[in-house]
């Protein structure tokens, strides 16, 4: 098993962006001899619409633009449910290799003196105004829209705008800066026409039709002379912010399809990939990272190598058995440092949900950098964090069953259903009013009932059972042995400097730590915010290991100190120095979004 899946990373070097598990389609022009398997017919499917913003994705149907009813719905996973995608069936459908030229979609007529009409119009407008994006895909590839940026290099943005928005001071926002024709004030321009070029590959030698490599979109505004029959000419369609009256709008399409021999199947994602923030910035976080990691261990080897060496030469200079029975530094606290914490439940709780996210997180990771969760297969990242979190119900039970029978606790069956219930039960608990205000507000993103109860029964039904089953295993077996023997009168802890006090050191140990992340999880929340997608799951790999390292020894670092501070409350003070690293992103992603799709985001990276 471990040969195959270092052969498919091999694999997926040595053929460019190759993703395990989704097989190519063929295409063939309509009306000849086909190949068996090789389609004529080119679907094209609308997602949710978002905007960088807004919160609130909505889905297509929401803007009242032209919509198919007759086709099918495509299945979703958990994981698009989740992110709050809505993949639906669009009246836009080509014939491979046959151009249409300003073909009529659909014509939408609104009379502002109809309540409902208003309702829509006005709710047309401010999608405008806040800049809400289609997201338009062909043969599971994103539709892009490619404009030229700052030192003459090309975007690639896997969405355009339903239009733009010009003040009444007759500034430009938006996309509305890309055509100067755009100049009238207070007034909403609408991109009803599109142009679509699907780029080709023809499968030389074998007989297999074409691929699909890449498909762009120009978005277009036209007025039209007659609304009914559209020729896609005159001057730009726009809609006064204060129109009375009725207003109609026709959406129309032309398609071109251009061969292109340079492209492969494989590599087609690589446009869109390489527009997206360059990869030396990221190996810049790898070497501050490593920087970072390479002084934490000098000073951690420099201090317990000089711990040590001055242990040994004290010891070879003692004269007399009373010198020896003399305790110097960390070693007073000897008789007390195995002591059970205080809230040792809790603790032991914690740590246990902490074992089975970090597995989850390790493992995610690990088949992301195969291949298999990359932007390519949808949903497939969030619903491989799901399912193993599910299933790793086992480590958790029993790493928390296990911690609290070492700190003395009998309460075995207050212990597996906190472990159980606590920390997925405060996370599902704001999961769930999220999505009640998202609800509320018509969102996209809102879940559906039937995802909830299949979430709640993939919770009870399994993560659940396997808890139990876990701590069994941990209860059952026997406690830890302390090296030494704890003291039945607690030692005196004396006055502590500032810096070994609880809150100053946790500050210290969190930041440390942040600082080897802090560029990733930009490029990470930006991605996430501004509905990008995030492929470098190699660099994050990387990066995680890094953070591992020096959280452990940060803890390690810390812990020294205030056990020479004479301090033998180590363990609540070790969870909390690492866990304070997580408090600044879970912050932000918590006050500053609405949305349950990052509470999840922050669920599965703690």
């Amino acid at each position: 098993m471990l040969l195959w899946l270092l052969g498919a990373a091999l694999l997926g070097l040595a053929s460019g962006f190759y993703l395990p598990g989704l097989a190519p389609v063929s295409f063939c022009e309509p009306g000849k001899d086909e190949v068996p398997d090789c389609r004529s017919t080119i679907e094209l499917f609308v997602n949710r619409l978002d905007s960088v913003e807004s919160v609130l994705p909505y889905e297509y149907t929401a803007f009242d633009f032209c919509f198919e009813n007759t086709r099918k719905r495509p299945s979703e996973n958990l994981g698009q449910v989740l992110f709050g995608e809505r993949i639906e069936p669009s009246p836009y459908e080509f014939q491979f290799k046959k151009a249409a030229v300003c073909k009529k979609v659909c014509t939408k007529a609104y009379d502002t003196n109809i309540s409902s009409d208003k309702n829509k119009l006005d709710f047309l407008k401010k999608g405008m105004l806040l800049n809400y994006q289609h997201h338009w895909i062909v043969d599971n590839m994103p539709v892009t829209w490619c404009y030229d940026v700052e030192d003459g290099q090309k975007f690639c943005n896997p969405g355009f705008p339903i239009g733009c928005y010009v003040t009444e001071g007759g500034r430009a926002k938006d996309a509305c800066v890309v055509n100067s024709n755009f100049n009238e004030k207070d007034a909403f321009y609408i991109f009803n026409h599109v142009d679509i070029t699907i780029h080709y590959h023809v499968i030389e030698n074998e007989q297999l039709g074409a691929r699909l490599v890449a498909a762009k979109i120009e978005p277009k505004s036209y007025a039209n002379s007659d609304d009914e029959s559209p020729d896609c000419s005159g001057g730009p369609k726009f809609l006064k912010s204060k129109h009375s009256g009725i207003f109609k709008i026709s959406y129309t399409y032309s398609v071109n399809f251009v061969e292109d021999k340079k492209i492969r199947w494989a590599s087609r994602w690589d446009y869109i990939l390489e527009s997206m923030p360059h990869t030396n910035i990221q190996w810049f976080s790898i070497m501050n990272s490593l920087v970072i990691v390479l002084f934490l261990s000098g000073m951690v080897a420099m201090i317990m190598l000089r711990t040590l060496h001055k242990d040994i030469a004290r010891y070879n200079q003692m004269d007399s058995v009373e010198d020896a029975q003399e305790e110097f530094g960390w070693k007073l606290v000897h008789g007390d440092v195995f002591r059970p914490p205080r809230k040792g439940m809790l603790l032991s709780v914690f740590l246990g949900s902490g074992t089975q996210i970090f597995i989850m997180t390790f493992v995610t990771l690990f088949f992301a950098c195969l291949g298999f969760l990359s932007p390519a297969n949808r949903g497939a990242l969030m619903t491989c964090a799901v399912v193993l979190w599910v299933l790793l119900g086992t480590p958790a039970g029993y790493v928390a069953a296990r911690l609290y029978k070492s700190f003395g606790g009998e309460k075995w069956k207050t212990n597996v259903l906190l472990t159980s219930f606590l920390c997925p039960g405060v996370v599902f608990a704001d999961f769930f009013v999220m999505n009640l205000i998202l609800w509320g507000e018509g969102s996209s993103a809102a879940m559906p009932f039937g995802t909830l109860v299949a979430i709640l029964a993939l919770w009870f039904c399994i993560s659940v059972p396997l808890t139990f089953i876990g701590a069994y295993f941990g209860f059952k077996r026997a406690g830890i042995e302390h090296p030494v023997r704890t003291n039945q009168i607690p030692r005196q802890i004396p006055e502590q400097s500032f810096y070994t006090k609880p809150l100053p050191g946790i500050v210290m140990g969190g930041i440390l730590p942040f600082g080897c992340i802090f560029i990733q999880l930009f490029f990470i929340l930006n991605s996430i915010w501004s509905h990008q997608m995030y492929y470098m799951f190699g660099f994050l790999f990387l990066v995680f290991i890094i953070l591992v390292i020096t959280c452990s020894e940060a803890t390690i670092l810390l812990c020294y100190f205030h056990l020479c501070a004479e301090d033998y409350h180590w363990q609540w003070r070790s969870f909390l120095t690492s866990g304070f690293t997580a408090y600044n992103p879970v912050f932000r992603i918590h006050h500053d979004h609405g949305s349950h799709l990052f509470l999840i985001h922050w669920y599965v990276q703690e």
